[in-house]
């Protein structure tokens, strides 16, 4: 072993002794209570459209609509940064988290204009999930017809 392996390895064992070790059984805890939030405000919008008249099937929709909405909203004041930041995981809620993740990066470019700021950076994550989303519907959208 060479020296400059030996000062490596020095290193990295002091830097694991001092390293900050994370609260991993608060950091679950957070994000279990925060996405159950989420998920629960879905569930209180969905059964409002069902009260007003939609199929639990229509009321999706509407539903998912709201949601993104709300996202998106929540990430344009900064609540929803500082909601992540308290919550972790448990924020990517798969709808609230995609339209977080559509609306940040036009945030962060909204001072290069609304074209080639905002409107170049929104599909900066959102490109990928779109694309791999569709790819991973026709899949099984085909597996289905196969199956019969």
């Amino acid at each position: 072993m060479t020296i400059k392996e030996k000062e490596k390895q020095n290193y990295q064992e002091r830097f694991n002794q001092v390293k900050p070790k994370p609260p991993i059984f608060k950091n679950i805890i957070w994000a279990f209570i925060i996405g159950g939030l989420i998920c629960t405000l879905g569930q209180y919008i969905q059964d409002y459209f069902v009260s007003i008249g939609f199929s639990k099937k229509d009321a999706g929709g509407p539903t998912s609509a709201v949601l993104i909405f709300l996202g998106a909203f929540f990430t344009g004041l900064g609540v929803y940064d500082e909601l992540g930041r308290l919550a972790g995981a448990g924020s990517i809620v798969p709808i609230t988290g995609f339209a977080n993740s559509i609306v940040a990066p036009a945030m962060e470019w909204k001072r290069e204009g609304y074209v080639f700021g905002v409107g170049a950076k929104m599909f900066t994550i959102a490109g990928p999930v779109i694309v791999y989303g569709t790819v991973t519907a026709m899949l099984v959208g085909f597996i289905r017809w196969l199956m019969g």
